[in-house]
């Protein structure tokens, strides 16, 4: 079984900047599809990017070109970097690990954007 653990979140100003790391242990994660997601309040939970196995990635369109996923097997973490936060980036951030059959979810870190 895998356990992920998020850490980075926290509180900034519209235009700043957070990075996001999510630890995993139990399972070597390198053929594991990873992901961040986000569930802002009042809202559904909502995809933010995954990055495969092979090491491409994907984005919702609302943070292309200010978000960036990345993956380092040899330390099973998946990070994302944040830049140009924006108010409506304020979200319950969870990351996640997949594969055909199989599932895991960290707890989720709190990310706020406000001046």
């Amino acid at each position: 079984q895998v356990q992920l653990v998020e850490s980075g979140g926290g509180s900034v100003q519209p235009g700043g900047s957070l990075r996001l790391f999510c630890a995993a242990s139990g399972r070597d994660l390198s053929m594991y599809t990873l992901g961040w997601y986000r569930q802002p309040p009042g809202k559904q939970r909502e995809l933010v990017a995954v990055i495969n196995s092979g090491g491409t990635a994907n984005y919702r369109d609302s943070v292309l070109g200010r978000f960036t996923i990345s993956r380092d097997n040899a330390k099973n973490t998946v990070t994302l970097e944040m830049n140009s936060l924006k108010t409506e980036d304020t979200a319950l951030y969870r990351c996640r690990a997949a594969q055909v059959g199989y599932e895991s979810w960290g707890q989720g870190i709190q990310v706020t954007v406000s001046s």
